[in-house]
């Protein structure tokens, strides 16, 4: 039994035709869907769709945006979505050129690594959550946890109930 596939893009609708069954980038790995599959909902990632009809494959070459998956339908809704047979190799590859020299270029104009931390930087304020800023987890007295019918594995603050927000 095929399934109805339609592949859509903000432009126009690039193909439409009921289909044995169609892998796709997912934006986590390959995702391959076949006829009474579980509906899904997934963001779509940059590369081969590859759509098999009888004994023929066909492939568009596609870049981000969704996939949903429902009982009587695949709806691929991507930013761009070209049929690989249209596609200009020469043009392409001319186009990847440019885009790498422009990309060496902004990666030369940095000034130096970009740092991120997770540490506070020294001398910086407590976390009142987190007792100072160097210590990790609660404060070592534990006057924080609640003693409740749950045996005292509460983290509400001492004072609160549990599941209702208040004393």
């Amino acid at each position: 039994m095929p399934i109805q596939l339609e592949i859509v893009t903000p432009e126009r609708l690039a193909y439409s035709d009921t289909v044995d069954s169609v892998v796709l980038p997912g934006s986590e790995g390959e995702l391959g869907v076949l006829p009474h599959h579980a509906p899904l909902v997934a963001m779509l990632g940059v590369g081969e769709l590859r759509i098999r009809k009888g004994g023929s494959e066909e492939s568009f070459a596609i870049a981000g945006g969704f996939l949903q998956v429902r009982p009587d339908k695949v709806v691929v809704m991507a930013e761009t979505a070209d049929l690989a047979s249209d596609i200009d190799l020469e043009k392409a590859q001319e186009a990847r050129r440019e885009a790498g020299t422009r990309h060496r270029g902004r990666l030369s104009r940095r000034r130096g690594p970009v740092r991120r931390s997770r540490r506070p930087p020294a001398g910086a304020p407590a976390d009142p959550r987190r007792g100072t800023a160097s210590s990790r987890g609660p404060p070592a007295s534990g006057a924080w946890r609640q003693r409740s019918a749950d045996g005292g594995r509460s983290s509400l603050p001492l004072g609160i109930s549990p599941g209702t927000g208040h004393p």
